[in-house]
């Protein structure tokens, strides 16, 4: 078939080469003209994937009409706070019915929505949405080297679809029923790896990753059971999977994003630095009132937040967070 992949950031281009790997025509469309007829002419990413080469029989271009027309599957490699624009523009140039698979991975700061109940309303609810995540960076998925994510929508025999036509030598796909579940470890394992770039350029040493990682899962599957999500995904790829490899790994944005903030950057100086979307950050707040009116205990989120948001220092937010009553581990 014809695959559609709309955002020529990291992801997106990784995702476009994995389609081509499997053996489809593939077409990917970016919104800065200028960049994307740069990239379709030099057949490279320099801003978000440098050293790569894009294949030639990928077509890239600005024009949604010929990048859409024909697809037989649309993938949504769009930051979250900006599917919701972006996917309204395109709507009707979106063919009715196809299934289009969300990479995002986050939370719509005004309407606390996930990527796929934004896709619904900018492209109608008989929209089928499926929902992609797992541990899975562009640098590495763009390279080859073996990655496996999780596959996730509401209609099983769809899900099975996609997945074999997603598969290939390098890119394993596993399907799990629990979109929900599947798109809150993709919004919150981003609070955590935050959590954990903070530790490490604070310098509080391996043992407190360590417990951010292992606090951070229950923190994670507590929230996911108060919304409905099941409890195993949190545990699986999408959840205990993408956390590791977001908080450790030299490719994570939100992790190195938490690291400048531990050695003191601002926020704001971070984020006029960089191109890069750590969407970690503005899912600790969203996550951080959700949390409140559910009666959810995130202490690590809101530790997260009060430093990024409430300038409250990381030396404050440990000793608080060190300080808690103690307590049973089991989800608690």
């Amino acid at each position: 078939m014809k695959i559609a992949v709309l955002g020529n950031g990291g992801f997106g281009t990784a995702m476009a080469m994995v389609a081509s790997r499997a053996g489809h025509s593939v077409a990917q469309w970016g919104h800065d003209a200028e960049y994307t007829a740069q990239m379709a002419r030099e057949r490279a990413n320099p801003r978000y994937l440098p050293d790569i080469e894009i294949p030639r029989q990928i077509e890239i271009g600005a024009d949604p009409g010929p990048v859409l027309q024909d697809a037989g599957a649309v993938l949504v490699a769009v930051p979250t706070q900006h599917v919701r624009g972006v996917m309204t523009a395109l709507r009707d140039a979106v063919p009715s019915g196809v299934p289009v698979v969300s990479l995002a991975k986050g939370l719509e700061q005004a309407t606390r929505l996930r990527p796929s109940q934004v896709l619904n309303e900018a492209l109608g609810a008989a929209q089928p949405v499926l929902v992609l995540s797992g541990p899975s960076h562009a640098e590495e998925v763009a390279r080859g080297l073996p990655t496996t994510v999780v596959l996730a929508g509401r209609d099983a025999e769809l899900v099975q679809t996609i997945q074999s036509e997603l598969t290939c030598d390098s890119f394993r796909v596993y399907r799990n029923g629990d979109r929900l579940g599947v798109e809150l470890c993709g919004a919150l394992k981003n609070v955590m790896a935050v959590a954990a770039g903070m530790a490490q350029g604070f310098g509080l040493g391996d043992n407190a990753r360590a417990a951010i990682l292992s606090r951070g899962i229950v923190e994670m599957a507590r929230f996911g059971l108060a919304e409905g999500a099941e409890l195993h995904t949190f545990f699986g790829l999408a959840g205990m999977g993408d956390l590791a490899v977001t908080a450790f790994s030299q490719h994570g944005r939100n992790r190195a994003l938490g690291e400048r903030i531990g050695r003191g950057e601002t926020l704001d100086e971070v984020l006029a630095s960089t191109r890069k979307v750590a969407e970690g950050v503005w899912t600790s707040r969203v996550v951080r009132e959700r949390a409140a009116e559910l009666g959810v205990d995130m202490p690590l989120c809101c530790a997260v937040a009060a430093v990024l948001f409430d300038r409250v220092p990381i030396a404050q937010a440990v000793q608080s967070l060190m300080g808690r009553d103690t307590r049973d581990e089991v989800l608690s």
